[in-house]
């Protein structure tokens, strides 16, 4: 397929995600098997337009004056893709392009940009989000909330049961793999841009071998921060497909016991394929209906919380969450929060650590609940994070993306990470 042609399949499929509400991944993936002829490059381009699209959609919107699919195409070719206005008109007259431009969104093409824009269309977030993402960063909502709206790379966490960084970076050297950022474990791959196909890396013969997973660099130091050591007895109460249980397990080197449970049966099932490839053998499975077997365990020296959020640190991976979020389910995923640090707080022994994660960058669904719960719970005290830090991976810690002195809130801007709040508990009694 010609660009022209990639264009007005682009327009045809975010016409499918907006009226029909569906996430970008089953759209892409629909229209994909409705046209077959389509190559493996083809929908690899669509679908980076498709997300550009999505991420940079205030922009889009705001240049062309307009907020329906082609409008905003064509915003993002001429804003994300750096195509001129002349080439936009151009392809858009090819056979099987997406049609002739009128004179108005010629206008709105060729015209520069304000650098006066409200914070919110630069930052490319929905403007309800707006006053707790100012709670967050300040006045670098902008900048923080446009890096939130990039493409993100390709992060592996280095299995240290089976191999070495060192190890895996030879292994994937062909894909330009280099050391990631803050996580001693990390190996990046980054975004392969829009003609090429992204480096699909589970066929490769090292993640067959079991050295490596793909994890975050901010996912990576939330485990490593919870301080676990070899022999402990762990819980990790929301441990979905398992990334951070196997983490865990490395970070363990296998000696211990090391809970895992998750309430929704279908995010847990891929947890035993990994267990079985990562060599992790201190993991032990509660299903998703026994909940209630995780106090028959004692007192746990850990319970690791990566509790159910808005998402909104992962906007670069899931472009389409951010649009499709709405308060009520912001309230929800609130409640689910609180509902499962109590549920942690239960589990764990005195003098043990509870650890609530989220890849969230909203205060009330991070130092807020964090706050609300000790204020709840006296008998539980914060560790600075910076202290944890020094314990737990090693070196200086960074600042936090908020300001916070106890609490840690990794960003894309200020990291190079996803956006990931961590806090660590202790139990005193």
């Amino acid at each position: 397929m010609r660009l022209a042609g990639r264009v007005a399949a682009a327009i045809e499929i975010l016409t499918d995600i907006f009226t029909q509400h569906r996430p970008a991944s089953e759209a892409l993936k629909d229209w994909g098997k409705a046209h077959r002829f389509a190559g493996s490059t083809d929908r690899h381009a669509i679908g980076t337009l498709v997300y550009d699209v999505l991420r940079r959609r205030n922009t889009a919107a705001s240049r062309m004056g307009d907020g329906r699919p082609r409008a905003l195409v064509l915003g993002c070719l001429r804003d994300v893709w750096n195509l001129s206005a002349a080439e936009i008109e151009a392809l858009c007259t090819e056979q099987f392009g997406p049609g002739v431009l009128s004179g108005r969104e010629k206008t709105a093409l060729e015209r520069e940009m304000r650098d006066d824009l409200p914070a919110a269309i630069r930052g490319d977030y929905p403007e309800w989000l707006e006053p707790s993402l100012i709670a967050a960063f300040g006045d670098h909502v902008a900048e923080e909330g446009a890096a939130l709206a990039q493409r993100a790379p390709i992060d592996l966490r280095v299995n240290s049961l089976k191999a070495s960084r060192a190890q895996v970076l030879e292994a994937l050297g062909k894909h330009g793999a280099v050391a990631g950022p803050l996580s001693p474990l990390c190996v990046r791959i980054e975004s392969s841009g829009i003609e090429n196909r992204n480096v699909n890396v589970e066929v490769e013969p090292a993640h067959g071998l079991g050295w490596f997973e793909v994890q975050d660099a901010a996912s990576q130091i939330a485990a490593l921060m919870s301080g676990v050591q070899p022999g402990e007895t762990v819980a990790d109460i929301c441990a979905g497909a398992g990334g951070k249980t196997l983490a865990l397990a490395a970070i363990m080197k296998n000696k211990g016991r090391l809970i895992a449970h998750d309430q929704d049966k279908h995010r847990l099932r891929p947890i035993f394929e990994r267990i079985n490839r990562s060599g992790a053998s201190c993991i032990e499975i509660v299903a998703a209906d026994e909940g209630e077997k995780l106090s028959s365990f004692g007192g746990f020296d850990c319970v690791v919380i990566d509790a159910p959020c808005s998402g909104s640190g992962a906007w670069r991976r899931k472009p389409d969450a951010k649009w499709r979020l709405q308060p009520k389910q912001l309230e929800q995923r609130q409640k689910d929060q609180r509902d499962v640090l109590a549920q942690g707080a239960g589990l764990v022994k005195a003098g043990g650590r509870l650890i609530y994660i989220t890849c969230s960058v909203l205060p009330e669904e991070n130092t807020e609940q964090v706050k609300a719960f000790l204020a709840k719970n006296k008998d539980f005290k914060i560790i600075p994070y910076t202290e944890q830090w020094k314990h737990a991976v090693g070196g200086v810690a960074p600042k936090s993306a908020d300001g916070n002195a106890n609490t840690l809130l990794l960003s894309p801007l200020q990291h190079g990470t996803d956006g990931f709040f961590v806090a660590v508990m202790q139990k005193t009694v």
